[in-house]
């Protein structure tokens, strides 16, 4: 590839010469945008400390124009690629400079990556607005975008305030870390924590392009294979809501972001909650939107309905960077998508409803109903089969998997039934359940689903949520309970626009396990509860009219993509639920990322396997081990780069051990190996 500085100067990308490749021309693929594309594959940005990092650029050609921003680790070259050009080169058409950046280490950026949302990854981005706004093809004017780490690092860097961030458009995100993230749900640790862990092993060693970087390509590969590390052992070590969580968390203090902040999930989403409480922590200019998907931008998804999210896009940019006069904050604070009804499945290719808005949130127009459990004592002591059949939602890429039919979690929960409704009952919000209760163990925790059960008996989750017992009194300071001692505690359940029909039974239903969802406490736990003295808190919305007036969304459009070749492939292992009635164990087992990517623009493949499993033994929960196993490879024509790790991680009563092998290979020969072993004490979980 020929290289040069943008003062036509030949370099080797040494700082301040914002380095390019060849450029592209063309226009968007939808919509006939008004300015044509210039695509340049590659451009240094500078760090104080001589790092460079690097970014594909889409800007319109002959034009000043704003940048938009989207900063990710996750391999622009290589690893995105297939779906960054159907975003960036239709802003870009429109008039707008964007850029996909690297993050530090990753990709074909310097530097090396030591996880999540560090300080240092959040100054990077600092400089690099900074450095982006004194373009001569920048107005001065920088927004970021994106979807969940960069939907993240986006709120993140708007509380540092950098004097040319305009805005912020954050999808599948969270302003809450410890609360609403992969690693714990409220208090437990949850599945995801490992899992993501081996996830990001598998990314965090491969090495950067030649065709990039040149030659030093290879130092900076070793350079990463030494420095990475399971970043399990750093979140294992803290188990509670402490600095290291709260680093990141934008919740600490939402008037750090005086942007105007425009964001976006989907109810099959697990962070969709963050939309509502955005839209009520932040004081600025905001606006939610959450439809019925998955972990997805809202014009290219798995769940139907599918929006023309890029024309909301462009009119939310306009509005903000260029002073047009587009309407978008005239319209309701959130709006969201009010699920009808659906029997229990676990794949919905749509989910039916309608669009519904309200004008502030919280909404004033919410009316709580609490509904009391019952009377009498009930106590519960769940088999550890109960949650193997929860589905996985939104969390790993568009797909969604919900959970199906709840009567044989029921089975091993304690179960409160509702009289059948009279009406059509529409809920918006966190519906929460407070519970009186006593535990027979110092540790424990309790899982509460609320359920639509129809008049035939079956019952569709409509939302969940988990409290370990010792964070009762918040995550923070965890304390053990006094078996016998009666508590009062709140279980505040995910946000949902959820519509119950007229005849159908709101169900409640608590189990003091959720496999796997939550690892299970030390000891099974007996949780007795007080039904006179609990209740389920509806937010229950009113109809409104002027929902029949809003704005219909325009058709999905995005540029055409990048030309790959998607290869058959065949997940390693099944997804499935096997329960062993000999042996009396439970396997649940998730495929992981299992694809094959050729990438012909750049002669290159990329080729994925991976596999989760989670098995429990019944009446033993400190039988419970997860298991992972990942393979990429990526083949170009001066190497073929290859990782391989397993990890395993189990527990005893005070500890949690793990253990992780991880190999990579240069065209087929090993190159470097690792190997850990180590053990993290519980913390009250």
């Amino acid at each position: 590839m020929s290289v040069q500085h943008e003062d036509g100067q030949p370099g080797g990308g040494q700082p301040g010469g914002g380095q390019h490749g060849g450029g592209q021309h063309g226009g968007g693929q939808h919509g006939g945008g008004q300015h044509e594309v210039e695509v340049i594959e590659n451009i240094f940005i500078p760090m104080a400390d001589g790092v460079l990092l690097a970014a594909r650029v889409w800007r319109p050609v002959g034009i000043t124009a704003p940048v938009v921003l989207e900063y990710l680790p996750y391999r622009k070259r290589d690893g995105t690629r297939a779906r960054d050009q159907g975003l960036h080169r239709y802003l870009a058409a429109r008039g707008y400079a964007c850029v996909r950046l690297d993050i530090r280490g990753m990709g074909d950026s310097g530097g090396l990556l030591h996880g999540e949302y560090t300080q240092t990854e959040l100054d990077d981005g600092v400089a690099a607005i900074a450095w982006l706004a004194a373009q001569d093809w920048c107005d001065g004017q920088v927004a970021m975008i994106g979807i969940s780490w960069s939907g993240f690092n986006g709120l993140q860097i708007a509380t540092l305030q950098p004097p040319a961030l305009r805005t912020v458009i954050t999808v599948g995100s969270t302003d809450d870390r410890y609360a609403t993230d992969v690693h714990w749900v409220g208090g437990c640790l949850s599945k995801d924590n490992f899992d993501w862990s081996a996830t990001m092993l598998a990314q965090n060693d491969l090495p950067p392009d030649a065709a990039i970087v040149g030659d030093r390509w290879r130092a900076m590969w070793a350079d990463r294979m030494a420095a990475n590390r399971p970043w399990i052992l750093d979140w294992l070590a803290h188990q509670r809501r402490d600095s290291f969580w709260r680093h990141g968390s934008v919740c600490e203090d939402f008037s750090r972001i005086t942007v105007p902040v425009y964001a976006v999930s989907g109810w099959a989403d697990n962070y969709s909650e963050a939309v509502p409480r955005l839209m009520a922590g932040l004081t600025g200019p905001r606006r939610g939107l959450v439809g019925p998907w998955a972990h997805s931008y809202p014009m290219d998804v798995t769940v139907q309905p599918a929006i023309g999210w890029l024309q909301e896009v462009v009119r939310w940019l306009d509005h903000w960077l260029k002073g047009s006069c587009t309407g978008i904050m005239d319209e309701p604070m959130l709006r969201v998508w009010m699920q009808d009804h659906v029997p229990p499945r676990t794949r919905y290719a749509a989910r039916p409803g309608r669009w519904v808005g309200e004008a502030v949130w919280p909404s004033p127009r919410m009316r709580e109903r609490a509904f009391v459990l019952g009377a009498g004592e009930a106590s519960v002591c769940s088999p550890l089969w109960v949650g193997a059949g929860a589905g996985e939602i939104g969390r790993y890429g568009g797909d969604a998997e919900w959970p199906g039919d709840q009567r044989e979690d029921d089975a091993g929960s304690l179960r409160v039934l509702g009289a059948p409704l009279a009406d059509r009952t529409e809920i918006l919000g966190a519906p929460r359940v407070r519970l009186a209760l006593q535990c027979d163990r110092p540790q424990g925790l309790v899982c509460v689903r609320l359920c639509d059960v129809a008049p035939d008996g079956r019952s569709t989750r409509v939302t969940v949520g988990l409290l370990n017992l010792t964070h009762r009194n918040g995550h923070a300071v965890p304390e053990p309970l006094v078996p016998g001692d009666r508590y009062l505690v709140e279980v505040e359940l995910d946000d949902i626009a959820h519509a119950f029909p007229a005849g159908h039974r709101v169900g409640v239903s608590v189990s003091t396990v959720y496999w796997p969802i939550a690892w299970p406490s030390p000891e099974l736990a007996t949780v007795t509860v007080d039904l006179a003295a609990s209740a389920l808190i509806l937010p229950v919305r009113p109809e409104d009219p002027a929902d029949a007036h809003l704005r219909t969304f325009d058709p999905p459009e995005q540029a055409a993509q990048s030309p790959v070749i998607w290869h058959q492939t065949a997940p390693t292992h099944p997804r499935r639920m096997v329960r062993d009635l000999i042996a009396r164990t439970i396997t649940v087992d998730f495929p992981r990322w299992t694809y094959a990517c050729e990438m012909q623009d750049i002669g290159q493949t990329v080729t994925s396997s991976g596999h989760v499993r989670f098995i429990v033994t019944e009446r033993d929960p400190l039988s419970a081990e997860c298991h992972t196993e990942y393979a990429v490879t990526l083949a170009r024509p001066d190497v073929v780069a290859g990782h391989w790790s397993r990890g395993r991680l189990w527990c005893d009563a005070s500890h949690f051990h793990v253990e992780i092998d991880l190999r990579v290979t240069e065209d087929g020969a090993t190159v470097f190996e690792n190997h850990w072993r180590e053990s993290v004490p519980r913390d009250h979980v």
